[in-house]
């Protein structure tokens, strides 16, 4: 079984079901695998355990809400 695999900050879980459909029709398009043969798995890390350009995401975000 194919397996699609995301990591990304926490979202709510309709993003989530979004995040899942769109992923598996995308794939199934791509390679022509049915849908019922995906795993998408949606591994959310803390804003503080990613980071961007020497920031942690949390940071980026707090400045961005200055």
């Amino acid at each position: 079984m194919p397996v699609i695999n995301i990591e990304m900050h926490s979202v709510d879980t309709e993003t989530k079901q979004a995040l899942i459909k769109n992923l598996t029709k995308t794939a199934v398009d791509v390679t022509n695998i049915p849908a019922e043969k995906f795993i998408v798995f949606i591994n959310e890390l803390d804003s503080t355990n990613i980071g961007i350009g020497g920031l942690t995401l949390a940071e980026i975000k707090a400045a961005q809400a200055r």
